[in-house]
């Protein structure tokens, strides 16, 4: 999503723009397609001065770049000054990071850093691209988040730094720990970057990107040590590989210094190669991309703005001043009118929202938002309610009570509140946004704990496939595959995540580790020892609240209807199919079941209390399933459930 000042016909270009860079980055990558794990809003700015506003600083001045990335665990941003010329290059590194970060797997530092210096050397318009260039070249510092930037080249080009410097063997560069991703990197270390970008440049032109994937494969996953895998990938000696490298250099040294594309091969790119300083024809032309223009209020836009500052450390304080005003300012009429108009849109009924609504939805949800982030649940559970009284259909905010929930309940050792209405929530955010990594790890999370484990694995690695380097879904495998027995599988992701460069990661892998050993040998989970993991009293959000009173309502109203006395309804049994489950009104459920004389909906009050037979738990999530069933009938197509037995 693209959200500008700056006109209709600027909005267009920025969006074309960055559908170009990720055509040419999947070419680099061998993808037809790419995820994008976590939603992008490019926000580009016309007015200097709000753009200034935003950056982060650096020694006290704002960064002197025209455009700056900011990584989220919900979103990511990346935010232009599109009164510079050409300012998506500024983010070219960052954006190829980014695009890594969800549609490759795990590699290392060298790797990630050496691919996107390569890209950052991308020139665009409408019909042709040019990469493969210097990318120091014609660009000053570009870097990453919001902590620390990374250093500039502006004194030397990274083809004057290799041909001066002296090199790092290649089992010292491919060794160096190096997080591409860190918000606090410090300055980067420019003879590394500028070998890391040389030899990712020699691995496209010759075409071994394959043959690296294998290497990789042998370093992290089979743990050979870097020089014997360099052997059995390449089939050469690092210093063979070194010595390569190094002529490849001087052969196209003077070229990629030129910056003159025209000394260089024209190549159309395809799925599997790209020349290694080309341009060629743009794979995409503006008509080909469907664009929505759709325009937003002037307090949605600032509550936005406001929304990047607060991600932002230093700016933070100014976000939430900003946030909070228009979280507290009184709801226009026409602003009432719009919600209003929103709601129907949707399908909705409009009375529902209350005529004492204060505040920008947007505005709330954000502020929400960072509660979360710095643990501030009951806070973030407020704020929640009150964007979902003023929008009711924005699925952030069911989102963002998923994350709550689990966050508050990680942090206080508690159990988790509202389980089944968070799977629901989930499994709506799915549906609006099909490539959300963080609701399928949620989702997989919460089948874990519901008892149905062998969901929650299908549903883990969906996750995964969307964020393969992401260490929390491997962790949330782990668990799973412990819930499920398999204990050789779970030692080999904890042994893997051991060796994490995150100390909280580590940690968590060896308790799991420790955990799991002890239940594998005395069959009694260390989880169940309340010494081993304290249970305190879950804390009870005004969601959580609202919807257990609901649910109470609803149950006793069933068992006076299925349980009064005087009840002399015979009971009935079929044999039939199990079709769905709604567990909306939780801990209530209403079972749809097929059998030759048509659909029978049966309610049971609570499906914690159904007699079951053929299984230990009862599950939402069951669909097609063989079932007998035995139940009391009541009107029409409809009864209450007295025992299920699974087939």
């Amino acid at each position: 999503m693209v959200i500008t000042d700056a006109g209709e016909k600027k909005g267009r270009e920025i969006a074309f723009r960055f559908e170009q860079m990720r055509t040419v980055f999947a070419t680099l990558v061998g993808k037809e397609r790419l995820n994008q794990s976590v939603p992008l809003t490019i926000l580009a700015l016309a007015n200097d001065k709000a753009y200034y506003q935003a950056a982060p600083l650096r020694q006290g001045q704002p960064i002197d770049v025209s455009g700056f990335f900011v990584r989220g665990d919900d979103q990511d941003f990346i935010v232009l000054n599109v009164f510079e010329a050409e300012p998506w290059r500024a983010v070219a590194h960052d954006f190829a990071l980014m695009l890594l970060r969800y549609n490759y797997p795990p590699a290392q530092g060298w790797f990630d850093e050496g691919l996107a210096e390569y890209f950052a050397s991308i020139r665009l318009d409408d019909k042709q691209i040019e990469i493969g260039g210097d990318p120091a070249l014609g660009t000053s510092e570009s870097r990453d988040l919001v902590m620390i930037q990374r250093d500039a080249r502006a004194t030397k080009s990274l083809t004057d730094l290799l041909g001066v410097a002296t090199w790092m063997s290649l089992p010292d560069l491919f060794s160096m720990k190096h997080d591409a991703y860190a918000r606090n990197e410090g300055p980067h270390q420019t003879l590394y970057y500028a070998e890391s970008w040389i030899v990712l440049h020699y691995l496209l032109h010759e075409k071994r990107l394959p043959e690296t994937g294998s290497y990789f494969d042998l370093v992290l996953n089979q743990h050979v040590p870097v020089e014997e895998a360099i052997q059995k990938a390449y089939g050469m000696s690092p210093a063979q590989l070194e010595q390569a490298v190094k002529e490849y250099f001087g052969i196209q040294k003077k070229t990629l210094a030129s910056g003159d594309s025209n000394q260089r091969v024209a190549t159309t790119p395809n799925a599997s190669t790209m020349e290694q300083a080309s341009r060629f024809p743009s794979p995409i032309s503006p008509g080909d991309s469907v664009i929505t223009v759709k325009p937003i209020s002037e307090p949605e836009a600032r509550a936005l703005y406001a929304g990047i500052q607060v991600r932002i450390p230093e700016r933070r304080e100014v976000g939430l001043k900003t946030l909070n005003a228009l979280a507290t300012t009184p709801t226009s009429a026409d602003q009432k009118a719009e919600q209003r108009q929103h709601v129907k849109r949707m399908g909705e009924d409009a009375e529902q929202l209350p005529d004492n609504a204060i505040g920008v939805p947007v505005a709330h949800r954000i502020l929400a938002w960072d509660h979360v982030e710095h643990g501030e649940f009951q806070e973030a559970f407020s704020e929640l309610s009150d964007a979902s009284s003023l929008d009711p259909r924005d699925m952030w905010i069911r989102y963002y009570l998923c994350i709550a929930k689990y966050r508050m309940a990680q942090a206080k050792h508690s159990e988790m509140m509202g389980l089944a209405n968070m799977m629901i929530d989930l499994k709506g955010v799915i549906e609006w946004y099909p490539e959300m990594a963080g609701a399928y790890d949620l989702l997989a999370f919460a089948r874990n704990i519901g008892g149905t484990p062998s969901t929650a694995l299908q549903t883990e690695r969906e996750a995964m496939g969307l964020s393969p380097r992401n260490e929390e879904y491997i962790y949330h495998l782990a668990e799973i595959y412990i819930a499920s027995k398999k204990w050789d599988a779970a030692n080999a992701l904890l042994a893997r995540l051991k060796t994490s460069s995150d100390p909280r990661i580590v940690a968590q892998a060896t308790e799991l580790g420790e955990q799991a050993g002890s239940e594998r040998k005395y069959g009694i989970p260390v989880a169940a020892d309340s010494k081993a993991s304290p249970k305190y009293a879950p804390q009870k959000s005004p969601f959580d609240a609202l919807e257990e009173e609901e649910a109470k309502r609803e149950a006793a109203e069933k068992n006076n209807r299925a349980e009064m006395p005087g009840d002399n309804r015979v009971t009935k049994f079929i044999s039939g199919r199990l079709l769905a489950v709604d567990c909306s009104n939780s801990p209530a459920a209403v079972l749809t079941v097929s059998s030759g004389t048509g659909q029978l909906k049966l309610r049971a009050a609570d499906y914690r209390a159904i007699v079951l037979i053929g299984a230990d738990n009862f599950s939402c999530d069951w669909r097609n399933r063989e079932v007998t069933v035995n139940y009391k009938p009541g009107l029409g197509k409809e009864g209450d459930l007295v025992s299920l037995e699974m087939r």
